[in-house]
């Protein structure tokens, strides 16, 4: 059973008066049991289904079976949620999507195909995310929501938008889940069509609940014909017409339903007793909620467990799986290296052309013009090492809070591992194809031999596999693509020149560029011999320290940052506990 105890979310600065747009919520979600969330527009219930799933900050506990949510190893197999839209890449297919899921959540690859015949969408396995309409994008969510087999399934107004035959296979999907044993919580403003699939009716009014009741006795009594009065003197009125033998709900206010009546019948007595009315109209449906609702409390109230720092379970379960289907399973990172290569192969047909073929090594195995601040193949390392989180912060396919977090340092591990292999795959094809380059167009590099510059070749690999990671960091501090891309950039427009000014004279020779600072370093430990010498040049270059600077403030970003989202979330335990604690306490 899950439990959610007192969800109050923040209160909303930007307005007067503020307040939180929930306040106070405990309820429970039963096995075998569909939960209606019931509430108009504004009323609170998206709100709600995220603070239940810590998608969203503010105080409040969730207990699953007694056990808060941030302590279950696998939150995903306890519950799958529906939350607006799939979050994937519209380049990506539906079934590649829901198989790089597979190897987040830890399942088979076959279920895949389990979920898209269960959701009816096995003709659109190969169709990309971005061509789904809207009743295709649910069937999707439903897929992916059920994925890891949960035992529950949280469903933020699944049927909002879709025409009566998609919104009736939605509540019959739900229905299946809890027949089968599982808890459901479904929200909508539609209180017939709710009362129809819950077996209980939880409603929102203004953030509180307002009425929790078997879905039989909420039909029974609140979705009749009914006449709608509001006035100052209503409490006056609903004894003049209990007393006449009508059914009176009092709501909350000035306001009362009358069962059993009519205007014309409830008006004149108004007229009778000089009642002033403020409202009166015919309605059916929503009719006035109880002042002071009855609600039941959780079957199993527990005492909340002390607050204490999570060692979160964070990133996918098959963290390199699912990064190699997340890279590769679009087309955008072979568009970017090919474009790699060929400006690559440009800057070293421009060298030839212009009778600039250089005597350096590195510049010759690198395509490296002058004209460019990194060779054209790092720039495009340190895009592919861009784009594995820029667009992991743009389609985020993981759910963080009740899911795999993007930001886990296990994902993050396989992002480097990924993105560095791609990175010296990149550079290698760059020199085949320099090399090809240039003894094609310039006969003075005809006789260059690649593989006998080992020193220039571990040069080349060390700087594109550092413009990957360095893209992979700032990426994941930045959080987009561009900003990772630029701090790339930066290395040798920003920082090199500015360690070049901070060094000064100190610095051990005076370099033209950084493809110097870097053949400095080789021909540095083949002209001396020794090894010593050759470090202490090595160190002392421009580039190599701005290299290091900017991967070592990278990755204290990095670390900060996470450290700083750990103790926020220390923090709302604390206050969710308390909360709990406190609730709890109350009841017993």
């Amino acid at each position: 059973m899950i439990q959610a105890i007192g969800l109050t979310s923040a209160a909303r600065r930007s307005r007067r008066n503020a307040r939180p747009a929930v306040a106070d919520l405990t309820f429970d979600i039963r096995p075998g049991e569909v939960a209606g969330l019931l509430g108009p527009a504004g009323s609170g219930k998206s709100t709600a289904v995220r603070l239940l799933l810590g998608v969203e900050a503010g105080r409040g506990f969730t207990l699953v079976d007694g056990c808060p949510l941030n302590d279950l190893p696998h939150p995903a197999r306890e519950i799958g949620a529906l939350l607006g839209d799939v979050s994937g890449h519209p380049r990506r297919t539906a079934r590649g999507h829901l198989r790089m899921l597979c190897a987040a959540f830890g399942v088979p690859l076959s279920r895949a195909d389990e979920m898209l015949h269960l959701v009816g969408l096995d003709a659109m396995a190969r169709e990309r995310l971005g061509a789904f309409s809207l009743s295709m994008d649910r069937r999707l969510g439903f897929a992916v929501a059920l994925l890891a087999r949960p035992r529950a399934l949280i469903l933020d107004d699944p049927a909002r938008g879709l025409p009566p035959r998609e919104a009736a296979w939605v509540h019959d999907l739900a229905r299946k889940h809890a027949a089968a044993g599982g808890a459901v919580l479904l929200t909508g403003r539609d209180p017939r069509a709710l009362a129809r699939t819950a077996d209980r009716v939880i409603a929102l009014e203004e953030g509180r609940i307002v009425t929790d009741e078997p879905a039989e006795d909420f039909a029974r009594t609140r979705l009749r014909p009914h006449v709608a009065v509001r006035s100052p003197y209503a409490e006056r009125l609903a004894g003049l017409l209990a007393d006449d033998g009508a059914e009176v709900v009092t709501g909350t206010g000035s306001r009362i339903a009358v069962f059993g009546s009519t205007c014309a019948a409830v008006g004149e007595a108004a007229y009778r007793h000089g009642i002033l009315l403020h409202h009166l109209a015919e309605e059916t449906g929503r009719d006035g909620w109880p002042a002071e609702p009855d609600i039941p409390q959780p079957a199993r109230a527990r005492k909340a467990p002390p607050a204490r720092l999570i060692a979160h379970r964070t990133g996918p379960e098959r963290p390199f799986g699912y990064e190699l289907r997340r890279a590769f399973g679009i087309r955008t990172p072979w568009p970017a290296a090919a474009a790699a290569l060929l400006g690559s192969a440009l800057g070293a047909a421009l060298m030839t052309r212009l009778g600039a073929v250089p005597t350096s090594s590195l510049r010759l195995v690198s395509g490296w013009a002058t004209e460019l601040p990194l060779p054209a193949a790092a720039i495009g390392a340190g895009g592919l090492g861009a784009l594995s989180y820029g667009q992991e912060f743009m389609y985020p396919a993981l759910a963080p809070g009740y899911g795999p977090e993007p930001r886990g340092p296990r994902l993050l591990a396989a992002k480097l591992v990924v993105s560095g292999a791609a990175a010296l795959l990149l550079a290698v094809l760059a020199t085949v194809l320099d090399i090809g380059m240039l003894r094609t167009v310039s006969g003075a590099a005809r006789t260059f031999e690649p593989w006998a510059h080992p020193a220039a070749l571990a040069a080349w690999a060390g700087l594109a596999v550092g413009c990957a990671w360095a893209g992979v960091l700032a990426a994941a501090v930045f959080r987009t693509t561009a900003l990772g891309l630029a701090a790339v950039l930066a290395v040798p427009v920003i920082v090199v020149p500015a360690v070049r000014a901070t060094l000064g004279g100190h610095a051990t020779g005076e370099l033209a560029d950084a493809a110097g600072a870097l053949w400095s370093v080789v021909t540095g430990v083949s002209q001396d011999g020794s090894a010593v010498s050759g470090a202490l040049r090595f160190v002392g270059q421009p580039l190599f320290l701005a290299l290091v600077l900017s991967l070592t403030g990278l990755v204290g970003a990095y670390a900060a940052s996470a450290l700083r989202g750990r103790r926020r979330g220390r923090r709302s335990t604390a206050l969710r506990a308390g909360a709990a604690a406190t609730l709890t306490g109350k009841k017993g």
